[in-house]
């Protein structure tokens, strides 16, 4: 049983695989009407989402399956306090793959212990985002036909930015990226993560500043400020607005610099940005349909697993990360993984104490 739940859990050829995939669906969508035909999708969205939700949803349709699911979970058993590990054995039961979009983090490998079907991580908190580093990958390699031998720099909130941390472990897999990490001192990238970035040699600069580096970069990858992620909200009203990307900004720019973002929007890159031909972030929401047709075609079509195997039942959270999702499901086992020489919770990454 394969699931999708880190970027950092496929091999590169793997990648190339998929990528070759997505490119034949892009070219010739024809050929894939029927590549899920009888097959059934169940969409579980326990946060707002637009791009995620719809293009998952789309990308099935148009493979020729079936969707269910919600995107209120007020609406569901959850709302009764249905665990969820009871939630995904119940919905694996009736579906082909589970996609998971959560505000816990570490949700979907909790979800991948119980689940009879491949489950999909459509992003868990601040943490991980898998299949949109696959539609990232897809613009990056579309347009500039490459990811080797890139400077990227990331824009915003790496701290709480789940898109950015998987597009950092997926890069991990390509050779010459440089980094170029733009954000302010308390939003700057989780310590697991940079941790991961020397561990796996990958070079970077911390700054502040926007401007002084734009000239250098190939991909410009802007963030928002994430009201949503922050506790305090006055340090929120501290960060937003920091940075925004103007025309202005942009003439210091190379002229086939990639200005992405994995959106929604609010005001870091200003509507007159949108008409530049170096602004694909709408074609990058339309490739991350044509990525996620690929891997729904490979993950929907997998036998199904009539038992799962047994799961060590914990009795407390080891992980102090209070957006863990152990913190509310108790019986999750105490799993740890090894990070640059740190013990780390295997669901969140948080590092444990």
């Amino acid at each position: 049983m394969r699931h999708f739940i880190d970027f950092g859990d496929l091999l590169r050829p793997e990648w190339d695989q998929l990528y070759l995939r997505a490119s034949q669906i892009m070219d010739a969508p024809e050929d894939y009407l029927d590549a899920c035909r009888g097959k059934v999708m169940a969409s579980l969205f326990y946060e707002p989402s637009t791009r995620t939700n719809f293009s998952f949803q789309a990308a099935m349709l148009r493979l020729g399956g079936t969707v269910f699911g919600f995107s209120d979970p007020n609406s569901t058993s959850a709302a009764k306090g249905e665990s969820l590990k009871d939630t995904i054995k119940m919905v694996s039961g009736y579906a082909d793959v589970v996609v998971m979009r959560t505000p816990w983090e570490g949700a979907a490998r909790a979800a991948s212990l119980y689940s009879n079907v491949p489950v999909i991580n459509a992003g868990d908190g601040g943490h991980m985002h898998p299949t949109q580093t696959m539609a990232d990958l897809t613009t990056i390699t579309r347009q500039l036909g490459r990811a080797d031998s890139l400077s990227i720099g990331l824009c915003g909130d790496l701290k709480n930015g789940r898109t950015v941390h998987s597009l950092i472990k997926a890069l991990a897999k390509f050779q010459g990226v440089r980094f170029f990490l733009i954000s302010p001192p308390e939003l700057a990238v989780p310590n697991y993560m940079r941790a991961f970035m020397e561990e796996n040699g990958m070079p970077f600069t911390q700054v502040t500043g926007l401007e002084a580096v734009i000239p250098q970069l190939d991909v410009l990858y802007m963030t928002r400020i994430q009201k949503e992620r922050f506790v305090d909200p006055l340090e929120y009203e501290r960060n937003k607005g920091v940075y925004v990307l103007t025309r202005r900004k942009l003439e210091r720019a190379k002229e086939n610099m990639l200005v992405m973002h994995p959106l929604p929007r609010v005001d870091e890159i200003a509507v007159d940005v949108d008409d530049d031909p170096r602004a694909v972030y709408f074609q990058q929401a339309r490739y991350g349909m044509f990525a996620r047709m690929a891997l729904l075609s490979d993950l929907a079509n997998q036998p199904r697993r009539e038992q799962t195997p047994a799961v060590e039942i914990g009795t407390r959270p080891v992980c102090c990360n209070p957006r863990c999702i152990t913190q509310s499901q108790p019986y999750l086992p105490p799993l740890v993984k090894k990070t640059g020489g740190r013990d780390c919770c295997a669901f969140c990454d948080g590092a444990l104490e």
